[in-house]
């Protein structure tokens, strides 16, 4: 074994890059009496719509009509406000202040709450508009079909909400979530059996201003997804429970488009829904590719 002379602990730091810290400062050490840069006043020639922090990871509680009705997840933030013109920046340690003071107080994520967070946020950072976007895992129990036999399945949330001092809010929701679709070529060509696939939906639904915004949006839209497949997807399945869900994907054969349009008319007759988007992803069995929609509708 090699014997190492190495010098000592601090002249390695040295021999690394580190300095001495400055004997003769010269620069205030007290809050009040250092220069604010992001304060200074001047025409910077535009108007920015979005400015502030992006991917905060945080706990948050959520609450849900399915069980557990109320559970600790994380969620992933961006945080941000407009900037006048005049202005230089924003103090961007305001924002995950606020954020940890609504921690502190238990708050729990939903869309009245984010109204208030938002509307705080647009006043202390002293600006007309904010916006709150989180995304965040959300667990839920699901039956086994036949032999109820219970697991825990999750889906992706967004919320987004957005305050503006003359107009007040506007929201928008998404989830995205795994269903089951079964090829219609496949079963009409095939003497017997139909290749499958796990299919990706994403949606994402503006809230109309004047519709009462349901608390409950990401169990209707899941709900939208599953009933609009082939056949659910499980955690749990017994014997009896593949055979279910097998027959149920075959009787129900979906191409990408199909399902699409399905969901697509679910949410259009959602009073609550002003406009979507749509992608839908079929990871095939038997290609080397995925199948792929998406849309768009303003109603």
């Amino acid at each position: 074994m090699e014997h190492l002379h190495l010098p000592k602990k601090e002249d390695r730091l040295i021999y690394f890059g580190s300095t001495n810290p400055l004997i003769n400062k010269t620069k205030p050490t007290e809050k009040e009496q250092m220069v604010d840069l992001q304060r200074e006043k001047k025409d910077f020639f535009f108007h920015i719509d979005h400015v502030g922090i992006f991917n905060v990871s945080h706990p948050i509680t959520i609450e849900s009509s399915m069980k557990p009705h109320v559970q600790t997840t994380i969620g992933t933030f961006t945080l941000t406000t407009s900037l006048n013109r005049d202005e230089k920046g924003i103090n961007m340690s305001r924002l995950t202040e606020l954020l940890h003071e609504y921690y502190e107080k238990n708050w729990t994520v939903t869309l009245r709450s984010l109204q208030s967070f938002s509307k705080d946020m647009a006043e202390r950072m002293k600006q007309r508009k904010s916006s709150v976007s989180v995304r965040y895992p959300w667990y839920y129990e699901k039956e086994a079909p036949e032999t109820l036999h219970k697991g825990m399945v999750h889906a992706n949330v967004l919320t987004t909400m957005t305050y503006e001092h003359e107009k007040g809010w506007k929201a928008s929701v998404g989830i995205d979530c795994t269903v089951t679709t079964l090829c219609p070529c496949s079963k009409e060509i095939s003497e017997y059996s139909a290749h499958n696939q796990r299919s990706i939906v994403s949606i994402i639904a503006d809230l109309q201003h004047d519709a009462e915004w349901p608390e409950s949006f990401k169990e209707q839209l899941l709900h939208i997804a599953e009933s609009n497949a082939s056949s659910q997807m499980y955690s749990v399945l017994k014997r009896p429970d593949e055979k279910y869900v097998t027959e149920r994907a075959y009787e129900n054969p979906r191409f990408v488009e199909d399902l699409i349009r399905l969901i697509a008319a679910d949410l259009y007759e959602q009073a609550w829904v002003r406009s979507f988007h749509i992608t839908c992803r079929n990871e095939e069995s038997i290609h080397l590719h995925d199948a792929y929609a998406q849309m768009s509708f303003q109603k």
